[in-house]
């Protein structure tokens, strides 16, 4: 059916009957790209939309209400004895409920981990469910989502695994696998050409779920602090930082010391179709086997509509 798509019955079924009106699932157009350039904002490590680390109330992409938007990136961290790739596509539709499916690939490059790698899948969806960052100026209340995150880790290789250590639980993780649920809440300030992000995350993740879930430091759920703020130096160009909270669950002696991560990044959107960011990120220790203030640069590109 060109130029529209009828998902009546499955839009029904995504939204529940509460989220979305009965108007809105008989009949999304076809991407309109009817947002302002920038407030799809960038895809985040985890492969959200957001932030460089932290996820945004924002739904990825530029569709309205009546439309729809997706893109697919690729990230690439890479510090001293580190490097972390992020492969990942997400889908908006109709400004309302995001999907996000990604891949992690962390390899070690150097120091006593030199060769280490780890895999992990991340299955993603967010939901707004109050509030409109960009259209509603005159109203307090922000934009307000939450959303959860499936993370799966695919076992270790390198020098590790030729020791007999192939999963995170033999480095004290309680699983391999485990979920993050978050609130997200992102104000536009139009006027101070500002985008002002708190997020509470509630997780049992170990360095982003790198090493497992949960441990001998704790093994329920609590939550975590992240925040953004983003200035719009002109209408291609936003300059912001964020920082991250984390756990701490495995033994911080024999194993891993987390430290929170925190990033200052600028992002550049020539069309609405791409943008590119760069950011300067420290991830503090990564484990007790090299104990070095990881820090170093991060890169993105993103494609979509």
């Amino acid at each position: 059916m060109p130029g529209q798509i009828r998902i009546a019955l499955t839009f029904a079924v995504i939204c529940g009957g509460a989220l979305c009106s009965t108007a809105q699932a008989q009949s999304i157009q076809g991407p309109d790209m009817g947002r302002l350039l920038a407030t799809g904002g960038i895809t985040s490590v985890e492969g959200t939309g957001g932030g460089g680390l932290v996820p945004w109330a924002l739904i990825t992409g530029y569709g309205t209400r009546d439309s729809y938007g997706a893109n697919v990136s690729a990230t690439n961290l890479d510090t001293q004895d580190y490097s972390l790739k992020t492969y990942g596509i997400a889908v908006g539709i109709a400004d309302r409920i995001e999907f996000s499916l990604a891949q992690q690939d962390f390899r070690g490059t150097d120091a006593a981990l030199d060769g280490i790698g780890i895999k992990q899948d991340i299955f993603g969806i967010k939901v707004k469910v109050a509030g409109d960052a960009l259209y509603e100026q005159d109203r307090f209340i922000p934009q307000i989502a939450i959303g959860a995150q499936y993370k799966r880790n695919n076992g270790i290789t390198g020098p590790l695994a030729a020791a007999g250590i192939t999963n995170v639980t033999q480095l004290g993780a309680a699983d391999d696998s485990g979920i993050d649920y978050y609130v997200a809440v992102t104000k536009i300030l139009l006027d101070q050409s500002l985008l002002l992000n708190a997020t509470v995350r509630f997780t049992k993740a170990n360095q982003f779920g790198l090493l497992g879930f949960g441990g001998p430091g704790g093994n329920s759920y609590e939550p975590v602090l992240e925040g953004s703020v983003a200035y719009l130096v002109n209408r291609n160009v936003v300059l912001g930082a964020e920082y991250r909270q984390k756990r701490g669950n495995l033994d911080p002696v024999a194993v891993d010391k987390e430290d929170d991560a925190y990033d200052v990044f600028l992002a550049y959107f020539p069309t609405k179709n791409i943008s590119l960011t760069a950011a300067y990120v420290v991830l503090g220790d990564i484990t007790r086997f090299n104990p070095t203030n990881q820090k170093g640069l991060y890169l993105s590109i993103q494609a979509g509509f």
